[in-house]
């Protein structure tokens, strides 16, 4: 297909997704008001309305609203091509996927059978109101979690990557012998340090960086005080394009809330205010056996760090929403994963009769809360039958970064909106098994790369005593660090995922955080010890580390 008609194809496909949103309808409905004004003449009628539509900012939105779907959206391709091809352009890695699917799901039906729940119930009328009365307090409750467990382990998900392999791939024909040092054995295209070069020129040693030059002995003047007053000019603008090329430097203290908010085309419009409220009265209609998970992951995890325990109201809050959200299942025309589905009883295999489970498709496992128009119909369709059935198809797993969020966020439906767009762009990847360039898997091959190229004396020594680096490292990876930097520095290193739209920084900075700890991490004899020396990351600074592994690594 030439570039031409995949330019059409484009324009169509976002055409289309416009013109069922809300933003469509309010558009349409200024332009017909802006008729009544003298202003507006019949012989240019056209151009007027244009012009309006301009004037008042609508235009900008419909701009903003534009550069979203060009990053959430299917790339170009034959428009003959089966959906799963779209989704995931690789049968075996599809296949591995499904598979997955499949065991969490065997999993998941064996905690509702152990523990004898339903995977949901209507709550009765005092609880409903007990909820209500609660809904603020949620970190209150102590319920009964003891024989609650995980679905799954990030480790257990690491293994199933390690033994990924493309049957129609020669490993033999490989360069070199360190490709084969490295965990991950599938042929995917991962860039090296000139390319990352390239990529990432605006953290060369010559640009000004918030993580850096905000810290250094040097007057405000010279750097800070003048990007902030960029910043506060790209906020005036509103202008999402702009706002993501400022993050690429970083994101001011003041600015990060509404910048990211610009970047996501985030809103919070009364219509989004009215969906959590709907969402809310969902969460306290019914009772869902996820709930459980979520619950027992933000005890374990979220209540029990430094950091983010003061907002565990609010992660109960957002995360048992983000449960019931139909609108989530959109993103999954362009993940490779699919939805779990359970069945009206005694209607199992009925394609007819199958219903969603969880509403919004996705099941959280330990580390959930460590990562950050009206659906109600499907939601009640939903949750009035999933009692005593069991879950079937497939599903989609990861680690929704909720927590980070709650620093910049104070106003729930806000923090909820902003959460749930970087999931569907960002961080549904790094729990699918797919070829994505921003995809878990090709994070950990470049992670391997970069050590192996760079680094290969530690990588050798590390793999000799049974401390593969990657095994070190998934975690850090598979949360975006979540839980492991202090906040300010996450929350600068998120701005350049953001400002790249990529989630490939994360890939670099763990590669980073072994060349910072190389000299000790070669005297280790064991993993236990080589653990050890990289337990601690809340010291660590995020910036100078990329800008060193990336522009000071000899080549």
């Amino acid at each position: 297909m030439n570039e031409g008609a995949d330019l059409s194809l484009t324009i169509a496909h976002i055409v289309q997704r416009l013109k069922g949103s809300h933003l469509h309808s309010q558009i349409e409905r200024q332009a017909k008001e802006c008729l009544h004004q003298p202003e507006i003449k019949l012989e240019s009628l056209k151009e007027d309305v244009r012009s309006f539509l301009k004037t008042s900012g609508w235009e900008k939105r419909l701009q903003n609203a534009v550069y979203r779907e060009l990053h959430i959206q299917l790339p170009p391709s034959l428009p003959t091509a089966p959906p799963e091809h779209l989704k995931e352009p690789l049968a075996y890695m599809r296949n591995a996927q499904a598979s997955w699917e499949k065991r969490v799901l065997k999993s998941l039906n064996s905690m509702s059978t152990e523990l004898g729940l339903p995977l949901a119930r209507m709550r009765p009328a005092a609880e409903q109101k007990e909820l209500t009365s609660k809904w603020n307090e949620m970190g209150t409750d102590e319920p009964e979690l003891a024989r609650v467990r995980p679905v799954y382990a990030p480790k257990d998900f690491l293994e199933v990557l390690i033994s990924l392999r493309n049957p129609n791939h020669d490993s033999s024909e490989d360069v070199g012998v360190r490709s084969h040092w490295g965990l991950i054995q599938v042929p995917l295209n991962v860039r090296d340090i000139p390319q990352l070069r390239r990529a990432y020129s605006e953290l060369n040693l010559t640009t000004g960086q918030l993580g850096i030059d905000d810290h250094a002995h040097i007057h405000p003047d010279l750097f800070e005080n003048e990007y902030v007053q960029i910043g506060k000019k790209v906020v005036v603008e509103q202008d999402s394009a702009a706002a993501q090329q400022y993050s690429r430097q970083g994101c001011p203290t003041g600015l990060r809330a509404d910048l990211w908010a610009l970047i996501l085309n985030s809103t919070n419009q009364p219509q989004d205010v009215m969906h959590y409220e709907q969402l809310k009265a969902g969460v306290i209609q019914h009772d869902l056996l996820v709930d459980n998970l979520i619950y027992k992951d933000v005890k374990l995890t979220a209540s029990n760090d430094d950091y983010y325990f003061v907002f565990e109201d609010f992660l109960y809050q957002v995360l048992l929403c983000f449960s019931r959200d139909t609108a989530v299942l959109d993103h999954f025309k362009y993940n490779s994963a699919t939805p779990p589905k359970s069945y009206i009883q005694g209607k199992a295999g009925d394609e007819e009769c199958a219903v969603v489970y969880p509403p919004n498709g996705v099941i959280p496992f330990h580390g959930f809360s460590m990562y950050g128009e009206c659906a109600l119909f499907p939601l009640r369709r939903a949750t009035r039958y999933y009692a005593d059935q069991d879950v079937t198809g497939s599903l989609c797993m990861f680690v929704p970064p909720v927590a980070p969020l709650c620093f910049l966020y104070n106003e729930p439906s806000k923090l909820y909106s902003v959460f749930r767009e970087m999931y569907i762009r960002y961080f549904f990847r790094l729990h699918s098994i797919s070829s994505s360039p921003s995809g878990i898997v090709s994070l950990c091959l470049q992670f391997e790369r970069l050590l192996q190229t760079h680094l290969p004396q530690l990588f050798y020594h590390l793999r000799q005593i049974g401390a593969q680096p990657l095994r070190i490292a998934f975690k850090w990876m598979v949360r975006a660090f979540s839980g492991y930097l202090s906040t300010d520095q996450l929350l600068l290193l998120w701005d350049r995922i953001l400002g790249y739209d990529s989630l490939e920084v994360v890939a670099v900075l763990a590669a980073a955080v072994f060349a910072f700890r190389a000299e000790n991490l070669m005297e280790v004899t064991s993993l236990a010890s080589a653990e050890a020396v990289l337990a601690d990351l809340s010291t660590l600074k995020v910036m100078p580390l990329i800008q060193i592994f990336l522009f000071a690594t000899a080549i």
